[in-house]
């Protein structure tokens, strides 16, 4: 049950408070305990290596990074057509990789599976799944 407060609040006009001649104002203002709710979908924990929010991070990321290393996805160097297509072009970029795996490559394939695993964890976390 909540309890009601007796508070006396300031009347303010414009930038100047009412004279002291007014009668202050007794309003009630009910105080109500803060529930503790659940963590919602931000609420999902990676307390250890085997979580199974870790999991599917690692193994989304992963997946992502290997389509796109063995052209499976488009890169700098394969880019794709209209009809889905993927065809070798020169993108100019340096790279040691045999396969042109470039550094830009890299880090857009991880986003995109940092991106499919939150998506994921997230889905499973809003059915109950997770």
């Amino acid at each position: 049950m909540a309890s009601a407060v007796m508070t006396t609040l300031p009347q303010f006009n414009g930038l100047w408070p009412k004279t002291a001649s007014a009668a202050p104002v007794q309003r009630l203002v009910a105080v109500q305990p803060v529930k503790s709710r659940g963590q919602g979908a931000l609420g999902a924990r990676c307390d250890f290596i085997g979580s199974p929010t870790n999991l599917i991070m690692v193994t989304s990321t992963s997946l992502m990074l290997f389509a796109g290393r063995f052209g499976l996805a488009p890169s700098a160097n394969r880019k794709a057509t209209a009809g889905l297509k993927l065809e070798i072009r020169d993108s100019g970029l340096q790279t040691g990789d045999p396969a042109g795996f470039t550094l830009a490559d890299t880090l857009a394939c991880g986003t995109v599976g940092h991106i499919i695993g939150v998506g994921v964890v997230l889905g499973l976390k809003n059915i109950g799944a997770l």
